[in-house]
């Protein structure tokens, strides 16, 4: 490994637009403002998770204009300075981008950065971190990038999928593998397949990899998104920047990181550039979790379906029934998981 004293950055990525738990979650208050497990809302809990790793003045979070106000008073003061917003909601390909120029002129140099989603429960913390260190002890390479992956314990058709190959590399008593390539989420037969086969992981959404890896990467595959972030990446800290901000960024692609730049580097000759460091150890627990978390989200659909019907009935009194029955019944679906969440966690 490469034996440079960079400094590490978080970056969480926290501009959801709040559809998944409707009525509780909205566009001005997604999933991750809420406290859908324990008392902290889920940007809280990722927030306090990084702390230990690299303090809050070297956590970022990108967000968009109607959620910034809640999102600074949800993180650390320290962290408050470092809450960029996107005037357009972009993938995140952009918006990683955004956050590692700022990463770069904040470091006055190369960095390390791990991307992280605002909206993960993860009942493992410590371990969470330890797996956090291995991978970017691995993204302290040049070149390298790092994905984490969920080894899957069952055929599941709604995540994403990351093919391993080869023998793995350690890295603080982790396996670290090589990304052979990134697939759809499948139907449920391939998935099936996929888990027979002991070579797919789910794609857990965190990356780690030095700011300069990660922008010799954009260029290469995203060359005009790359030059505008580089044009901005000038007017940082000058009363222009929000006005050049906005002037380029519905200009830029709306892609995802995985389709603009992961994808496309697992295809690169040579030595592999995109590798995945399993997360079962801080995992095994938290699936539990998200089964049920997937239930109330169950829940949710079930409240749209009687408040379209409702709806098409053209009765704003069955509406307004269908409305106040559903969430009562959301409601007391949530209060009761999380309770039994909280007993689950401490046997």
């Amino acid at each position: 490994m490469a034996n440079d004293k960079l400094i590490t950055h978080a970056v969480i990525l926290a501009g959801g637009r709040g559809t998944r738990f409707w009525p509780r979650s909205r566009t001005r208050t997604p999933k991750h403002l809420l406290n859908i497990v324990g008392q902290d809302t889920m940007l809280q809990q990722t927030v306090a998770r990084l702390k230990p790793l690299m303090g809050a003045a070297r956590i970022w979070t990108v967000t968009n204009a109607e959620q910034a106000a809640a999102v600074r008073k949800q993180v650390p003061a320290a962290a408050r300075r470092r809450v960029l917003i996107e005037p357009k909601g972009m993938n995140t390909a952009v918006a990683i981008g955004l956050a590692a120029i700022h990463v770069r002129h904040a470091a006055r140099g190369d960095a390390l950065m791990a991307v992280l989603p605002a909206d993960h429960y993860i009942e493992r913390p410590q371990k969470f971190r330890e797996i956090v260190g291995a991978a970017l002890n691995v993204a302290r390479e040049p070149g390298r990038m790092v994905v984490l992956g969920i080894p899957p314990t069952r055929p599941e058709t709604g995540f994403g999928y990351i093919e391993r190959s080869g023998e793995p590399i350690e890295s603080k008593g982790f396996p670290v593998f090589a990304v052979r390539r990134f697939t759809e989420k499948p139907e449920l037969k391939l998935a099936r397949e996929y888990v027979a086969s002991g070579n797919y992981h789910w794609n857990a959404g965190m990356f780690f990899w030095r700011v300069s890896t990660f922008l010799e990467n954009l260029k290469s595959f995203l060359p005009k998104t790359h030059a505008a972030l580089e044009k901005l990446a000038e007017f940082i800290g000058t009363r222009n920047y929000n006005r050049k901000l906005r002037a380029i960024y519905s200009k830029l692609e709306n892609i995802s990181v995985d389709y603009a730049v992961l994808e496309p580097a697992t295809r690169v000759d040579g030595p592999p550039r995109v590798t995945s460091a399993p997360g079962r150890p801080f995992m095994n627990c938290s699936r539990r979790t998200a089964a049920k978390t997937l239930s109330l989200e169950t829940a949710t659909r079930s409240m749209r379906k009687a408040i379209f019907c409702g709806a098409r009935q053209n009765s704003s009194r069955r509406l307004a029934c269908a409305i106040s029955s559903s969430s009562r019944r959301l409601m007391r679906c949530s209060s009761a998981r999380a309770t039994g969440l909280r007993t689950s966690a401490k046997s």
